[in-house]
């Protein structure tokens, strides 16, 4: 599991997945989303623009992240 630092009240699961280094580019993370390949809290997530607040967890790739604010 990887934490994930933000200073916003939420990123974009789309912005997640580039910031995380797991998309090279935003269309990339939009057809791989689209397709089904993310899950947020355990649950399949098709919407690339849904708010990951700090507390939230996504799977995609093999990977797990959570989200968490900044020191």
């Amino acid at each position: 599991m990887r934490e994930i630092s933000i200073i916003t009240e939420f990123i974009k699961l789309q912005d997640l997945l580039k910031f995380a280094g797991l998309v090279e580019t935003g269309g990339e993370a939009k057809e791989r989303i689209q397709a089904g390949e993310a899950q947020v809290n355990g649950e399949p997530c098709l919407h690339r623009g849904k708010k990951i607040r700090p507390g939230d967890e996504v799977r995609f790739d093999g990977e797990t992240l959570t989200v968490r604010y900044a020191d």
